[in-house]
């Protein structure tokens, strides 16, 4: 949900912090009174909850990180990722520290060669277009992935990601996620596979509009539990 925006809402106003989790949890209120008149997905929702989303508005580290991680265990991908943060100052791999940056340095971290190059692209992209400086809320998400997926080893879900843990944005629907592929095949018994899945999940998650995030947590939820 809109987490973040609430955040920078009371701190430009003064408003009391205690007031933030009250304004967050009035909207995921009216999103789920809309999400729930999907009498499937009511199901999911009905028995479960969320908690409140935590995002670090980093998109340059956020980048970092989804690359490293990428098709590696969860504890494989922590400890790759913390060794390769600990090459710098204060653990944080600024642009210009990493663009330049031998890449056997950062293969000693445990990166392939191939995910080191991808990093360092996310740098050099992010000084050529001053990406540390982005207003993001600016932007619609339909911008955003555009400009994300300019840089070479960054894909449209690796973007949509991105606006949804990074950026808060509410209605995000990641198609390609085999998690809401999964979690969607088996909730509303679809018997299609690739193009033809991904064609009726969107007519499915259409209705859900503009909560389509949330939406997609309750789903990874309910496939983590099952």
């Amino acid at each position: 949900m809109a987490y973040d925006r609430y955040s920078r809402l009371c701190q430009r106003l003064s408003i009391p912090g205690f007031l933030l989790n009250y304004l967050y949890e009035m909207e995921l209120d009216v999103a789920i009174a809309h999400l729930t008149k999907d009498h499937l997905l009511q199901k999911i929702i009905q028995n479960s909850s969320l908690k409140p989303a935590d995002p670090t508005g980093d998109v340059y580290f956020d980048l970092l990180k989804s690359i490293s991680s990428q098709q590696l265990s969860l504890q494989v991908a922590r400890a790759i990722f913390s060794r390769f943060c600990a090459l710098y100052p204060d653990h944080y791999p600024t642009p210009s520290l990493l663009a330049n940056i031998h890449t056997e340095k950062l293969r000693s971290a445990g990166l392939s060669n191939q995910k080191a190059g991808y990093m360092k692209n996310v740098a050099a992209f992010t000084l050529e277009h001053q990406l540390d400086y982005f207003d993001w809320a600016k932007y619609p998400d339909t911008e955003i992935i555009d400009l994300l997926t300019k840089i070479k080893g960054v894909g449209r879900w690796t973007a949509e990601m991105i606006l949804i843990f990074t950026l808060d944005r509410p209605d995000v629907f990641p198609v390609d996620d085999l998690g809401i592929q999964q979690s969607m095949a088996k909730l509303y018994s679809l018997p299609e596979t690739g193009k033809s899945l991904r064609l009726r999940m969107g007519e499915i998650a259409e209705p859900w509009r503009p909560y389509r995030t949330i939406a997609c947590r309750y789903l990874w939820n309910w496939k983590d539990r099952d």
